[in-house]
């Protein structure tokens, strides 16, 4: 069987569901309310992690609608990305950097997903013409990178995903090329499995640009033998991984698990690149994110748990003023900086805030 023919078979609807877990007649109504504002889909695998007689089972709560998204407070664009897109499909908001939204599609739809509004829904923000974003790109040669993003950029056909890595190689001034990518996480046979795209990566990172990948792995129930073999298989291309966490109320916000998280990662040969505050995205916000201070503090204890290697990322939001690192807090204030920044004049500009133990996001925040 392909990955395609996997991703078939994906579990969509209400009535996939109940072949999992026993569901009220109340229940499925509920859930079938917000599958029609956000559809849901979960790959058989990632389905087979699940402890479905735990209600509490972290991959559940990250894939499985639940009531807790009707709630809708926050709002969808919450980091300006119509703000910086320049084309269909197309987003400069930091100088070196063009990110280029290749689908509305992924393997699972994450609850928690930042681009709630797009992913799995009709949408104009893909990329439609991949010509004229090759010619933004070559008209800029402040860019030296290009983000593949979405929805997933793997689950598009090989012959499609192989039309973006050869136009975007033939740049000049581009010197690597990112994809970011949850496939290792939710179908990692759709890397171990298919030769074709293994010889694409080999062929593209080794021979015309070097690819990076950012996988994102947010529990270690999801570090399986059959992850561990698709990011072995990246290697093997020639690849170099990183992985972006998002820190997410119930599921990864205590430092045992995170400091086990980044061990594991760190042992597969994943660089802990950063961990995300979730952000506050309608039908998002009041299930997933918890206070910066308390996140602070979880991190804090997790990075004393760890080696040097594992507690190399960074805690930031993407803010839509850029990714902003929370760099310190005490009684008063809570101390920032900014990793990169819309504003090129801010690049790695210090600023505090003051303190407030129920704050979730920068704008909930007073200036010092």
């Amino acid at each position: 069987m392909t990955w395609e023919d996997e991703f078939k078979k994906n579990i969509t609807t209400v009535e996939d569901l109940a072949e999992f877990v026993d569901i009220s007649r109340a229940e499925k109504t509920r859930i079938q309310r917000i599958i029609d504002r956000h559809p849901m889909s979960v790959t058989r695998y990632y389905a087979s992690l699940i402890d479905w007689n735990d209600p509490e089972d972290p991959l559940k709560k990250m894939t499985i609608p639940s009531e807790g998204e009707l709630d809708i407070a926050g709002i969808y664009d919450q980091s300006g990305e119509q703000q910086s897109t320049k084309l269909p499909g197309l987003q400069h908001k930091y100088t070196r950097t063009v990110l280029l939204l290749t689908t509305n599609m992924c393997t699972t739809y994450c609850r928690y997903c930042f681009r709630k509004r797009l992913v799995g829904r009709p949408t104009d923000e893909t990329i439609h013409r991949l010509g004229d974003a090759v010619i933004y790109i070559s008209a800029h040669p402040e860019v030296n990178n290009v983000l593949l993003s979405g929805g997933d950029p793997l689950c598009l056909p090989t012959r499609t995903l192989r039309r973006f890595l050869e136009k975007l190689s033939e740049i000049d001034h581009l010197d690597f090329i990112r994809i970011g990518t949850k496939v290792p996480v939710t179908m990692p046979q759709r890397i171990t499995e298919d030769g074709e795209l293994y010889e694409l990566l080999k062929e593209t990172s080794v021979r015309k640009k070097r690819l990076y990948v950012s996988t994102q792995f947010n529990h270690p129930n999801e570090i399986t033998p059959a992850a561990r073999r698709s990011i072995n298989r990246l290697h093997r291309a020639g690849i170099v991984t990183n992985n972006q966490t998002v820190l997410l109320r119930g599921v990864n916000d205590n430092p045992e698990t995170m400091s086990k998280l980044q061990r594991e990662l760190t042992g597969m040969g994943i660089v802990p690149y950063y961990v995300f505050q979730c952000r506050p995205v309608k039908r998002v916000k009041k299930l997933f994110q918890i206070p910066l201070a308390r996140g602070f503090e979880i991190l804090e204890k997790s990075r004393s748990l760890l080696d040097g290697y594992s507690k190399r990322y960074r805690y930031v939001m993407s803010h839509r003023d850029g990714k902003i690192a929370v760099a310190g807090v005490d009684k008063e204030y809570f101390y920032f900086r900014f990793h990169q920044a819309r504003n090129p004049k801010n690049d790695g500009k210090f600023f505090k805030m003051k303190f407030d133990p129920d704050a979730a996001w920068l704008d909930d925040l007073r200036p010092a």
